[in-house]
């Protein structure tokens, strides 16, 4: 049940998801098995012969995210970074050149940067919100990648999809977007013009900090090939048990995300112009510099937010140590509220680079707790700073 007139809704809670034909069980069973039985020599079932190939649990999540991002076929995989590192492997070769934003994701510029640096492959950093700052740093003919990060972790920048796709295509290089923050239910990248859509789907998509997964959304049957090819040969698949889970989360995704965009309105709301505060990062607020276009890409504005303390690191990290309900630790998405330190934590692997977070940056991934609670406890330990 995929019919793109459906629903998000009722997509994401049916699509790939036909009850099991043997018992009438509503909800698929998961497949956990390394291996099918042939119906003799090259008799395959279904097309099932060996698990990294194909499984019919993760077929049923790569069927449902192709139907709720609008792409031609999904790849899931065992982590996010092993989904970037299958498509990035799909595309690239040595002596092409990747395009990012200045604060793109830490671990991912890490992998290009000392994964694909050595193999021949060069990466350059600009400020993705200046269109013409985009246009010079592009390489004609040899900028194979232009990776947009939007809203951006952690500092919750927003880029123009469709303008910046547009300046990728007219120099052939393919435009993939990590749509991590905003998950399918609030932004669909390809239907603003970009190839390829990336998930941590450990975050938003899972939803419960309880699965490790990533994915690669494409709208290419050439590109699917390339990609559906590295998923089979390197083998860095979601195993069963985690493709289930994250379908699983995936049926609640859309009124999870009501909550969590909610909840961080009314933060940043209570937190803006607080006065330990240098500034309240969070696209939903009206002086964001990309409040009005996340307003016509997006559904609503997430759950991220990030705060710049007066005090600088030491504030910093006495704010992000003084939470009660926000727990200390890395990730984000799930449905309770974390807190985290960018600069030795998520991105530890970018200081001292052009990508630095500032040492005075806490972010935040606010969960589906009650408002009033969440509000007071990020009130209470500003207060003990």
């Amino acid at each position: 049940m995929s019919d793109p007139e459906l629903g998000f809704s009722t997509r994401s809670i049916h699509a790939g998801q036909d009850f099991d034909v043997t018992t009438g069980a509503v909800v698929p069973p998961i497949y956990m098995t390394s291996t099918f039985v042939q119906d003799g020599v090259g008799g395959l079932r279904s097309g099932y012969e060996y698990s990294r190939g194909g499984n019919p649990t993760r077929d049923s999540l790569q069927q449902l995210l192709a139907s709720l991002e609008g792409g031609l076929s999904a790849y899931s995989f065992a982590s996010g970074l092993a989904a970037e590192d299958a498509l990035l492997r799909a595309i690239l070769t040595p002596g092409d050149h990747i395009l990012m934003g200045n604060d793109v994701y830490g671990g991912t510029h890490r992998l290009v940067s000392r994964v694909f640096a050595p193999w021949g492959v060069s990466t350059s950093t600009v400020e993705m919100s200046d269109l013409d700052a985009v246009r010079a740093a592009i390489r004609p003919g040899v900028t194979r990648v232009l990776w947009i990060e939007t809203p951006s972790n952690p500092l919750m920048k927003i880029s123009d999809i469709a303008a910046l796709a547009a300046i990728g295509h007219e120099t052939g290089a393919i435009v993939v977007v990590d749509n991590t923050f905003a998950s399918p239910y609030l932004q669909q990248p390809l239907s603003l013009g970009a190839d390829v859509v990336v998930h941590s789907t450990t975050k938003y998509l899972g939803g419960h900090s309880d699965v490790l997964g990533g994915a690669v959304i494409v709208n290419s049957q050439e590109l699917a090939d390339k990609v559906g090819f590295v998923q089979f040969g390197a083998g860095a698949v979601s195993g069963p048990m985690d493709a289930w889970l994250t379908v699983r989360g995936i049926k609640t995704l859309a009124v999870r995300l009501d909550r969590h965009s909610s909840n961080a309105q009314a933060i940043a709301e209570r937190l803006h112009g607080h006065p330990k505060l240098v500034n309240v990062y969070y696209p939903g607020l009206p002086h964001h510099p990309g409040h009005e276009l996340a307003a016509t890409q997006m559904k609503s504005f997430g759950g991220m937010i990030s705060v710049s303390l007066v005090g600088g690191a030491p504030a910093a990290r006495k704010f992000a140590e003084s939470t009660s309900i926000f727990q200390l630790a890395e990730s984000l998405g799930g449905v309770e509220s974390l807190i985290g330190y960018p600069s030795e934590m998520t991105h530890a692997s970018v200081r001292g680079t052009a990508l630095e977070v500032p040492d005075n940056v806490v972010r935040l991934s606010v969960g589906i707790e009650d408002e009033a609670d969440l509000v007071a406890d990020v009130l209470s330990a500003l207060a003990r700073v």
